[in-house]
């Protein structure tokens, strides 16, 4: 069974395409709800984040096997900060340990680069590495709350001075949720991500249903 907001923005679609004045006021209705509970994969945030952790090094560049495990690691650490993902991405399992999926996509150039996303702050990888184009100063990331920069910094602090290796050994070792997906990869759920991270049963659930949400919205506009 489908959650009461896509059952809402389901109607909100058929209203728009019904064009009446009565349904537009409904459009605009659902519009706001929409706004105040959905979260999708945020290119821009993830972006931000990415920065962050490059304008820490002094280089402004690092290993992009490193950079894909401190952001995995970032979003991690929300939610159990937080109780949410940052990036809104999906997560995977892969033979180096977890990682963000979209995020690893835009990294590699397998997909497009929105407007004042992934590829106006990072470059291409080269010789196994990425850099920032745009060194960011923190109060230039304006997509990232206080709160979630002050996450960035405790995982720099943990990890910024492992190699990428060392910090791939550290997920295999500490991050239950991953499994070796013997050189193929799948999916990572946010419900054993947040049993993990210490939140019990009930808890678990409720963050995983708020990301299931996020993917029904996220793939409800796809299909259209």
């Amino acid at each position: 069974m489908f959650p009461l907001f896509v059952l809402k923005l389901v109607g909100r679609v058929q209203a728009w395409k019904c064009g009446c004045n009565e349904c537009d006021l409904q459009v605009e209705f659902c519009d706001l709800l929409m706004l105040e509970q959905v979260e999708m994969f945020n290119e821009q945030k993830t972006a931000q984040i990415a920065a962050f952790f490059l304008g820490k090094t002094q280089e402004k560049r690092m290993p992009h096997l490193k950079l894909t495990k401190l952001l995995y690691l970032a979003d991690r650490e929300a939610v159990r900060v937080l109780g949410l993902s940052m990036t809104g991405d999906h997560l995977v399992a892969m033979p180096y340990g977890p990682v963000l999926t979209k995020t690893l996509d835009l990294m590699r150039g397998s997909i497009e680069s929105a407007p004042g996303g992934w590829d106006d702050l990072i470059s291409g990888i080269e010789n196994y590495e990425v850099s920032v184009r745009k060194k960011l100063n923190v109060h230039e990331m304006d997509k990232l709350s206080q709160a979630e920069i002050d996450v960035l910094e405790s995982v720099w602090e943990q990890f910024g001075q492992m190699d990428q290796w060392e910090i791939s050994e550290w997920t295999h070792r500490n991050c239950s949720e991953w499994e070796n997906p013997q050189g193929s990869s799948w999916p990572i759920s946010y419900y054993s991500v947040a049993r993990a991270v210490g939140f019990d049963d009930e808890s678990a659930i409720a963050i995983a249903e708020r990301f299931d949400e996020q993917q029904y919205i996220d793939n409800f506009f796809s299909a259209l």
